[in-house]
C-alpha cells in the first residue's frame, strides 16, 4: 500500500513517477523569502516579458494597497501582494509563530534564551506568489487531454496547443493558481483565449540551463532558484536566523512533504499566517482521499448486495 499511497499523497519523486527514467533531472524549485521582498514587481515584469503575457486591464490600482494585478491567473504567473499591518496584527503573528516554535518548528536557541524584537507600529508585507508545482498536482491529475504534464525537472507544465479548454484543472488546484485565459485587447493573447495557463517555472529556460526570468530579475534575492532540496534547506535556515532575532512570526510554507499535496516545488518563508497572504493553511489534493472514497464505496456496495440478497432470499421463503 505504501507505493500506491505515494502516488496519491505523501513524499515521492514526481519526475520518477512520471516515467522520465534516466532522463530525470534533479527536481527544481523556488524559495521565496517574503521577509526581504521590496515589492518592486521586477518578477512580474520579467515573467510577462519572457512569456509574452498580455497586460492585465488598464493597470488601475485595485484599492488593495499598490496591487494592480489582484491575483495569479492566466495572464499573471507571478503576483506581488501588498499587505499593510498595524502593531496589533504584528503582535498576533508573533504569538502564533511562537506557538509553532513550541510545537517543534526549527529554532536557533531555546525559547527562554530567544531574543525579543520590538513590535513596530506599522509594517508592509510584500510577497511574490507563484504556482506551487505540487508533488501531487490536482490540475495534472484531472487533465483529460495530457495538456498538463510533469517535466523531467519535477515541474508541472501546460501545453497550450493540447489544451481543449475544459477547465477541469481550475477547481482541482487547491491554491487557485491555474485559470483559463479570457479575451483581452492584446493581440498576442487571441490564440490562447479559453486555454488554461499558469507558471511553467520557465521550462524553456531550464532546458537551456538558464535561471527562470523572475528569479533572474529579483534585485534582493527574495526569489531564489535551484535544486528543490537546497531550497527547502535555505528556507529552514532562514527561519532559524529570524527566530534568533526575535521574529518568531517567521515560518516555512510548502516545505512539508507530508502535507496534503506532498510538499510544493515552490517553498515560501512567511512572516504571518498563510491566510494573510491568501494561501490555504492546509492544502490538499483531491486524490489524497481516493482510498477513503473507494473504501466507503466498497462498504456501501457490499451493504447493498447484502440487503438485496436478504430481500431475495426472504421473498423465496
Amino acid at each position: 500500500m505504501g507505493f500506491w499511497h505515494e502516488q496519491l499523497a505523501g513524499p515521492t519523486d514526481p519526475a520518477r513517477d512520471a516515467g522520465w527514467g534516466t532522463d530525470r533531472q534533479p527536481r527544481k524549485g523556488f524559495f521565496t523569502d517574503t521577509s526581504i521582498c521590496i515589492g518592486c514587481k521586477a518578477c512580474e515584469v520579467a515573467c510577462k516579458e519572457w512569456n509574452t503575457l498580455p497586460m492585465d486591464g488598464d493597470l488601475s490600482i485595485l484599492g488593495m494597497s499598490y496591487d494592480n494585478t489582484g491575483d495569479l491567473g492566466a495572464t499573471t504567473w507571478r503576483h506581488v501582494a501588498f499587505v499593510e499591518q498595524t502593531a496589533d496584527r504584528i503582535a498576533d503573528a508573533r504569538r502564533s509563530g511562537a506557538a509553532l516554535v513550541d510545537l517543534g518548528m526549527p529554532s536557533a536557541r531555546p525559547p527562554d534564551e530567544a531574543a525579543v524584537a520590538e513590535v513596530p507600529d506599522l509594517r508592509w508585507l510584500m510577497a511574490s506568489d507563484v504556482c506551487k508545482h505540487c508533488t501531487h498536482a490536482g490540475c495534472l491529475d484531472v487533465c483529460p487531454t495530457g495538456a498538463l504534464f510533469r517535466s523531467e525537472f519535477g515541474t508541472v507544465v501546460v501545453q497550450a496547443d493540447v489544451c481543449n479548454g475544459c477547465g477541469y484543472c481550475v477547481p482541482a488546484c487547491p491554491f487557485g493558481v491555474i485559470e483559463r485565459r479570457e479575451p483581452l485587447p492584446d493581440k498576442r493573447s487571441a490564440e490562447r483565449v479559453g486555454v488554461a495557463q499558469k507558471c511553467t517555472l520557465c521550462y524553456d529556460r531550464l532546458d537551456a540551463d538558464l535561471t527562470p526570468a523572475c528569479a533572474k530579475a529579483c534585485p534582493t534575492t527574495s526569489i531564489q532558484f535551484g535544486d528543490h532540496d537546497e531550497m527547502r534547506r535555505r528556507a529552514h535556515e532562514r527561519v532559524e536566523v529570524l527566530h534568533a532575532q526575535g521574529l518568531t512570526e517567521a515560518r516555512v510554507y510548502g516545505g512539508n512533504e507530508h502535507d496534503g499535496v506532498g510538499g510544493t516545488g515552490s517553498v515560501f518563508l512567511l512572516v504571518d499566517e498563510p491566510e494573510v497572504y491568501g494561501l490555504p493553511p492546509d492544502p490538499i489534493v483531491a486524490t489524497a482521499r481516493l482510498p477513503e472514497m473507494f473504501r466507503a464505496a466498497g462498504f456501501a456496495a457490499t451493504g447493498l448486495l447484502a440487503a438485496a440478497a436478504f430481500a431475495f432470499l426472504g421473498r423465496r421463503r
